[in-house]
C-alpha cells in the first residue's frame, strides 16, 4: 500500500509510515481478531517464568566461564609460541584481563536482572530516525551503513523514560501505540500490554518470540503467553 500523506510504499497493515512517521490507520498486528484480552495476565506467576530466568542466568554464567577460560588459554599458548610477537607472562596477563571482563559482564547482567523491578507505565511517543554508522571492513578503511531506528518511548510511574528500539524492523514499533498502558516485568525485563483486545500477535515475555495471540504458549520456549 502507499501512504496517503507522503506517498511512501508500505507493507500491508503498517500502522506508522517509515518515511514520515505519520499514522496510516491500519490495525495493529493485522485484522482485529477479538480473541485478545484486556488486563495484565495472572499467568506471569506461572513457575515456567521463574525456571526460565534461572536457566538464563545459569547459561550466562557457564558461557562466560567457558569463554574466559578459552581466552586465557589462547593468550597463554600465543605467548608460549611467540604468535604476534607476544611473550609470557605479558600475554597471559592480557588473557586474564580480557577473560575477567567476560566474567564481569555476565555477573553484571545477572545482578541487573535480579535487581530489576516490576512497574507500570504508558507509551508516550514513537520515533523513526534515519541513521548511519561507520563499519570497519577489516582493511583499515571504513564505509557507511545506513539504517532506520524505530523507537517506542515509555514513561514509568516515577516519570522516568525508557526506550524500546529496533533497527530496520517495525514489528515492535507497530505493536505498541501512543497511549498504551504497559507493565514491565522484573527479571524478564519485558513489557506486557494492558489492552490486547485488538491484536492478532503477541510477544513472548520470556524469549521475545513473536507468536499468534490465539496460541496458549510460546512455540519456542514453551512459556505461557500473557494474554
Amino acid at each position: 500500500m502507499y501512504h496517503k500523506h507522503c506517498g511512501a510504499a508500505l507493507p500491508e497493515n503498517t500502522r506508522f509510515c517509515s518515511g514520515c512517521g505519520v499514522q496510516t490507520g491500519a490495525a495493529p498486528g493485522g485484522p482485529a481478531t477479538g480473541v485478545g484480552r484486556i488486563g495484565y495476565s495472572e499467568r506471569i506467576h506461572d513457575p515456567a517464568f521463574a525456571k526460565y530466568i534461572k536457566n538464563t542466568n545459569r547459561w550466562a554464567a557457564v558461557f562466560s566461564i567457558i569463554l574466559a577460560a578459552a581466552t586465557v588459554a589462547g593468550f597463554y599458548i600465543a605467548g608460549e609460541t611467540g604468535a604476534d610477537n607476544m611473550e609470557n607472562p605479558r600475554a597471559l596477563f592480557i588473557g586474564i584481563g580480557i577473560g575477567g571482563m567476560f566474567l564481569l559482564i555476565a555477573l553484571y547482567t545477572i545482578i541487573s536482572r535480579k535487581r530489576s523491578k516490576t512497574w507500570d507505565g504508558v507509551v508516550v511517543d514513537k520515533t523513526v530516525k534515519k541513521k548511519t554508522r561507520r563499519l570497519d571492513n577489516g582493511h583499515n578503511d571504513s564505509n557507511l551503513n545506513y539504517y532506520t531506528e524505530y523507537a517506542v518511548i515509555v514513561r514509568d510511574e516515577r516519570g522516568k523514560t525508557h526506550r524500546m528500539t529496533a533497527e530496520d524492523d517495525m514489528t515492535v514499533f507497530d505493536y505498541f501505540q501512543v497511549g498504551d498502558r504497559i507493565r514491565h516485568h522484573a527479571g524478564l525485563n519485558s513489557y506486557e500490554k494492558y489492552d490486547k483486545s485488538r491484536d492478532g500477535i503477541i510477544f513472548c515475555n520470556a524469549c521475545a518470540t513473536l507468536c499468534q495471540i490465539s496460541d496458549d504458549v510460546c512455540w519456542r520456549c514453551k512459556c505461557p503467553l500473557l494474554k
